[in-house]
């Protein structure tokens, strides 16, 4: 197997490389004026590691994969064309209105409660660039009310005249009847031919979100063409990068769906977060190969915190009305909650409590923390580690970065020593305290509001900071175990490496199973058995677009299930493809009864509220080979490290003064290398940081375990 797998955050481009049975794990940082840089700049070391040009090795791989933030980083920004959209006539107020919630979504939960201060984001589209259509198709798909043809094209050459650089068309009922869509994309496509408009996009909600919801579908589709230009040119400018240096297959692009397709067949709105993802994707391979029981998968990078939920048996958690930045979407996305803790993120002065706060804010990579010596002037996480002790400023991302402690000394004194009343070292300790207590705390609320107790869980740790921070987390949090798995600092890319190839495509209905009034059971098994069959053939019809064979592809149905009209919807993934007879109604009914039970405890259940289905979907996937981790599992006796390679002094929270500690070299991580903290293990890769109190254990491939030592 020969593949490339790519991250790119917004500090740094991690570059994953298999190579016949080699594993390369490379960094650079972000080049965000163009992306291809950075991850030419990551290829070549890693082309260097093999010995190997870029030209020879792209020549011969498999695929290229990719996982970005880019389409995350333009939303934050505001960075995106002008939208316009067509609603049907009598729903102009939906986008605006948010369904009420506007002021408080992708909000923490502090501002959400800040009331008087409470504010709704900049709109992605103005008011006056929402036009009425005057149309009607009803909830069953049948047309009230034909187009007014005329009025569209007066509305049209309006929006196109107010400037309008993509459109988005938003009618009520269209993902059961998409007639009226179609039709208005015909119209405008008869007013201005490809030729006089041909960059305008036109974007038709019914094919970006197939659930009814007009406000989510709507900001599905505005979102999609917000990010389609950002996406294009950059995701444009690496396939290009790809062709010129000698790449000749398609470019493959990670989903927030949890799976990976072609660049032609990918949606702007699919590649959101798909950085993330990956590693979540890569914990749950890692958890159901080494048997890991439940996992938290923490990813820690230079600009936030991660954290994904992996249970027994490699299920994920999905949303599928996931808030993206700040709005609700009609997008099924793997379960994400994303804090700003990176390394990069900013500690300013709290004056409310008299403390300092960490992030959302961060530095990034350019200019980046002040150690960085690129012209940053607030103090970050990264320059509170450095001055701790816990990085060593000629060799921080193997030597490639070198960091200046006196920047960040004076980082820290100018903003927060005469405002906190402390010394350096003082302050220092108090923004790791902070950092490490916000992130646990992320992780606590994540898991506790799911109904997981913290301590049946292992932490996954990885990222460029996790494992630097992982004892600090899990002390907080009062988890006793963690593992930094291997290739920890590049995971969510290696992540991307293991992606298989799929499609999800998913139906609005009005299915009732049981109908509690009437005692009378489904058996409309064609209606049903011909939505399934229609999603599965779209699902085919994209993976064998990408050169995929038909006898390859498996198939994964879920359903959206919900006790008479409560608003709570469970999926129930089931194996029932096809339904024949009243039997197979009933074990369906059974699944649903059992997974509601699981989800919110036995006894729960309401049959005798009659039972509906509210979304049918499907997945279309192909599994393809991928990276084997054996040994994740500590054997054998245990061996001490070889002598340190330095030593340092470190101040830790809890610990008055310095700390003579030791520094090993990457030797300590030869599997059964034990070392008692405190200690550092410094890599090319990452930094392991061992606080007092806790067991540092190498194990295969490089994974490392740390545990709490008793008493």
């Amino acid at each position: 197997m020969k593949r490339v797998a790519v991250d790119i955050g917004g500090t740094f481009t991690d570059c994953f490389v298999v190579w016949d049975g080699n594993y390369v794990q490379r960094k650079a940082l972000t080049t965000h004026h163009n992306l291809a840089l950075g991850f030419n700049e990551a290829l070549d070391y890693a082309c260097g590691d093999l010995g190997v040009d870029r030209e020879a090795l792209l020549s011969e791989v498999d695929s290229v994969r990719y996982a970005t933030t880019l389409g995350t980083n333009a939303l934050i920004e505001r960075r995106g064309p002008k939208v316009a959209v067509l609603v049907t006539a009598g729903f102009k107020s939906v986008l605006p209105i948010s369904r009420g919630r506007g002021y408080g979504e992708g909000l923490d939960i502090s501002r959400q409660m800040d009331v008087p201060n409470a504010a709704r984001p900049d709109p992605l589209v103005p008011i006056p660039m929402i036009r009425q259509v005057r149309e009607r198709i009803d909830y069953k798909g049948a047309v009230v009310m034909d187009i007014d043809e005329d009025d569209l094209r007066l509305q049209l050459r309006e929006l196109v005249d107010k400037g309008a650089e993509a459109l988005v068309v938003m009618l009520a009922n269209s993902v059961v009847n998409p007639a009226h869509e179609l039709r208005v994309r015909e119209i405008f496509l008869e007013e201005y031919p490809a030729h006089m408009l041909g960059a305008l996009p036109i974007v038709l909600s019914h094919q970006v979100a197939g659930r009814k919801g007009e406000y989510v579908r709507g900001m599905s589709a505005i979102m999609d063409a917000f990010l389609h230009k950002v996406m294009y040119h950059g995701l444009g400018t690496l396939e290009l990068n790809l062709r010129n240096s000698g790449y000749q297959r398609p470019m493959l692009v990670v989903h927030n769906s949890g799976g990976m397709a072609q660049l032609n067949s990918t949606d702007a709105l699919q590649t959101v977060h798909s950085g993330p993802v990956s590693g979540v994707a890569a914990s749950e391979h890692l958890a159901m190969e080494a048997g890991l029981g439940n996992v938290v998968a923490t990813d820690m990078g230079g600009t936030s915190f991660d954290i994904g939920i992996v249970v027994e048996g490699g299920v994920k958690h999905y949303d599928f009305n996931p808030v993206i930045e700040r709005w609700m979407v009609s997008v099924p996305m793997v379960h994400l909650v994303t804090l700003g803790a990176g390394g990069g993120s900013v500690a300013s002065y709290d004056r409310m409590y008299h403390t300092v706060k960490v992030g959302p804010e961060s530095a990034g990579s350019d200019p980046g923390p002040a150690s960085y010596d690129r012209g940053g002037l607030k103090p970050t996480v990264t320059d509170t580690d450095l001055l701790l002790g816990y990085l060593d400023p000629e060799n921080y991302a193997g030597g490639k970065i070198k960091l200046n402690p006196r920047r960040a000394k004076r980082a820290i004194e100018d903003t927060l020593c005469d405002e906190l009343d402390l010394d350096t070292i003082e302050v220092c300790k108090l923004i790791k305290q902070t950092v490490d207590a916000n992130m646990a705390n992320g992780m606590a609320a994540e898991l506790r509001a799911r109904g997981y107790d913290p301590g049946q869980f292992t932490m996954l740790a990885y990222g460029g900071n996790g494992p630097l921070h992982a004892c600090g987390i899990a002390r907080s949090l009062g988890i006793g175990a963690i593992l930094a798995p291997p290739y920890s600092s590049v995971f969510s890319a290696c992540g991307a490496g293991n992606m298989h190839q799929m499609h999800i495509h998913e139906s609005s209905v009005f299915m009732v199973l049981f109908d509690s009034n009437r005692k009378q059971m489904f058996s409309d098994y064609a209606r049903f058995n011909e939505i399934v069959a229609d999603l599965e053939s779209r699902g085919r019809e994209d993976l064998t677009r990408q050169g995929m064979r038909a006898e390859d592809i498996r198939y994964r149905l879920e359903l959206d299930m919900r006790y008479g009209n409560q608003r709570v919807e469970t999926a129930v993934v089931t194996d029932l493809n096809r339904l024949a007879s009243l039997a197979d109604v009933l074990k369906l009914m059974e699944q649903f009864h059992t997974r509601y039970g699981d989800r919110f405890g036995a006894g729960s259940q309401a049959p005798e509220a009659g039972v509906r289905i509210n979304t049918i979907r499907v997945c279309a996937y192909v599994e393809l080979e991928t990276v084997r981790f054996a040994g994740i599992k500590p054997t054998g006796p245990d061996k001490a490290p070889g002598a340190p390679v330095g030593r340092r002094e470190c101040h830790f929270v809890g610990i008055e003064g310095a700390v003579d500690t030791p520094i090993y070299d990457d030797s300590a991580l030869a599997d059964g290398t034990r070392i008692e903290g405190p200690a550092i293990v410094v890599t090319p890769a990452t930094t392991y940081l061992v606080e007092p109190g806790w067991q540092f254990r190498a194990a295969g491939q490089g994974a490392v375990w740390f545990n709490q030592l008793a008493g």
